[in-house]
């Protein structure tokens, strides 16, 4: 017990005190000795990167004639930018909108989404989640981390809704900050697992364009899924072409560093610092590179400076400490104003934003904030996010900023991810390929009877939107790769979870032969305004027997997909658990030569003990209170 000075010392209790007391502390002590169990991180398997395999047959790439893609792509990046009218001033006024995106017109309210931890209570998948002390039942937090809530999507009947219309996404972040909620001992809130992300944290060794005129190619297979009777998965695959490093155009970037006392951690500060130094080092002459920092105020460390001064910028790095309150309006309007000073025409314009989002005074408006992003993207700065640290983590103010200013969001737990995003991948973000990237299928009724879209909620597109250039979406940056799942069930295989509707008539005839549907893919060039226009048939000939037939890296996508959703806790993958998903995992582990894929086997074994750990602690806790009710 802690000291105290007498005149606070308490006074003699009443009889029976001490004895009710003890009662009352062991039982709460019991109840809260189970929420949590420290555990070791899981180590993690490092080697020196080699060639992964060959896609297994089965799969396609693009194939169309045109121009060669490095000629056109290095074409555009060198146009002059003609000034867009209405660009904000560091003062932040209003110039002129663009139109709404189509993230803004799908998603709620910012401000209205926001949750820490649990889902939606009302709702009939809650209720039953609250019968069933399991996965659900994360450790509540006890800080202000924020997520915004969404419900997966659901079964579409293909007569009823043949469209399904998506923006792509590249982002990792979710699954780096589950991870970090698992080593640390404690299940994640259901609202921050987004299954795509875990999805596409993995390189399932995609080929890339073979020098045609689209700046990536596209992967199709499809085979049984590994839950469900009469259910399949149909994988698309994305890979954005590779650029080499003298390829990439002279870069402009702006460090915006949050220096507040929320980042004095050592998993923020600490660990940002010398992973901006590695990207430092990655710098060519004809770069530059300047750093702004805000607290209670903003202001420049650094000028814009040629990428070979590293001692220079090595040092404005190491000279940051952290302290005050966090003005982020202020800072990245601030960074804004530096990345213009220095603009290069035709080449990459970015700020790196790198905080823990605890904007907590200053700007509040967070839909003047938005507008300021979305008008400087048109301006030719684009804007990607670092997400640091715990307590107080803002992750949907985060992932939002960068998917307005056309640029990518990841979360940092560790110096290993950060030389991840800003070493190995840092072609890919810095440089964008292609942009607006968005994807529909049109589902063939004949042949498939439902489908249901892994992921990829905050992503919804409307059917009219995929023909709008108006409307924003993905980008894929350079050796980018995306996956996305869709569950399909094929008409008469009594696998169908919804029944037929009594006057929708008649199946309609295979006008299409096997066709199972139609795959279309609108992008824009990194200069351009006008969306090009891809499209194939998907032929239900090419579907694999058993799961087995797929490859490594199909399988191993299905044990990812697999464990987001039974951590979110999605019911449409029945008994599908920890020992399954482990299973298929292992069986799929390639070379894995960075280790990434041993590592989720490790944290599925972690995350499958919580769960019992969590599933006890509630059993605890409501006998304490059953107790407790019947003193």
């Amino acid at each position: 017990m802690r000291d105290q000075p007498d005149a606070f010392a308490p006074r003699t209790p009443r009889k029976g005190f001490y004895e009710t007391a003890s009662i009352t502390l062991i039982a709460g002590v019991l109840a809260l000795g189970c929420t949590v169990t420290d555990r070791a991180p899981p180590e993690r398997t490092r080697q020196d990167a080699s060639a992964r395999p060959a896609p297994a047959s089965g799969e396609f790439a693009v194939s169309q004639s045109d121009e060669p893609v490095r000629k056109r792509w290095v074409e555009h990046m060198a146009l002059e930018r003609r000034p867009v009218a209405g660009r904000v001033d560091e003062e932040g006024s209003k110039g002129s909108r663009d139109a709404p995106s189509a993230r803004t017109q799908t998603a709620a309210p910012l401000g209205k989404a926001l949750v820490a931890g649990q889902s939606v209570k009302h709702s009939t998948r809650a209720r039953r989640r609250a019968q069933r002390p399991d996965v659900w039942r994360a450790a509540e937090l006890p800080d202000r981390e924020r997520y915004a809530a969404f419900e997966a999507n659901g079964v579409k009947r293909v007569s009823e809704h043949p469209v399904s219309t998506f923006s792509i996404d590249v982002d990792t972040g979710a699954y780096a900050n589950v991870r970090r909620f698992l080593r640390g001992g404690r299940l994640p809130p259901r609202h921050a697992v987004r299954v795509e992300e875990f999805i596409n944290y993995f390189d399932y060794g995609y080929e890339g364009p073979r020098d045609q005129g689209v700046p990536f190619a596209v992967h199709t297979a499809i085979a049984p899924a590994p839950w469900g009777k009469n259910r399949h998965l149909l994988r698309i695959g994305i890979k954005g072409l590779e650029l080499n490093h003298d390829e990439i155009p002279p870069a402009n970037l702006v460090f915006l560093i949050d220096v507040s006392g929320s980042m004095e951690a050592a998993n923020k500060l600490q660990l940002l610092k010398p992973a901006l130094q590695g990207l430092a080092r990655r710098l060519r002459p004809e770069d530059s590179v300047a750093i702004v920092v805000y607290a209670g105020a903003s202001g420049v460390v650094l000028e814009p400076t040629a990428g070979g001064h590293l001692g220079r910028i090595g040092s404005a790095l190491a000279a940051l400490t952290a302290g005050g309150s966090t003005n982020g309006g202020s800072g990245i309007r601030l960074a804004y104003k530096v990345a213009r000073s220095a603009f290069k025409p035709g080449g990459i314009n970015r700020i790196i934003l790198a905080t823990d989002g605890d904007f907590n005074v200053g700007t509040r408006r967070i839909d003047a904030l938005e507008d300021l992003v979305r008008r400087e993207r048109e301006g030719g700065v684009s804007l990607t996010t670092l997400g640091f640290g715990a307590g107080n983590y803002n992750e949907p103010l985060m992932e939002r900023l960068a998917n307005l200013g056309n640029g990518n969001y990841a979360y940092i737990d560790s110096l290993h991810e950060a030389n991840k995003v800003l070493g190995h991948q840092m072609a890919g973000t810095l440089a964008t390929i292609a942009k607006d990237v968005k994807i529909q299928i049109e589902f063939n009724p004949a042949v498939v009877s439902e489908y249901r879209l892994i992921g990829y909620e905050n992503r919804a597109l409307a059917r009219e939107d995929f023909g709008n250039d108006k409307v924003d979406a993905g980008e894929i940056g350079a050796g980018h790769r995306m996956t996305a799942l869709y569950e399909l069930v094929f008409a008469g295989s009594g696998g169908e979870r919804s029944p037929p509707l009594r006057y929708g008539g008649k199946r309609p005839e295979a006008a299409f032969g096997s066709e199972l549907g139609y795959l279309k893919l609108r992008y824009k060039d990194p200069g351009g305004d006008i969306s090009r226009l891809l499209s194939w048939a998907l032929d239900k000939g090419g579907v694999l027997g058993s799961l087995g037939a797929a490859d490594p890296d199909f399988r191993f996508a299905a044990a990812v997909a697999g464990f987001g959703q039974w951590l979110r806790g999605e019911a449409e993958i029945g008994g599908f658990g920890p020992v399954e998903i482990e299973a298929l995992g292992r069986g799929a582990l390639a070379s894995d030569v960075q280790g990434y894929r041993r590592e989720f086997l490790s944290l599925v074994s972690t995350a499958a003990t919580l769960q019992g750990e969590s599933t006890q602690a509630h059993k605890v806790r409501k006998a304490v209170e059953l107790s407790q009710r019947t003193q």
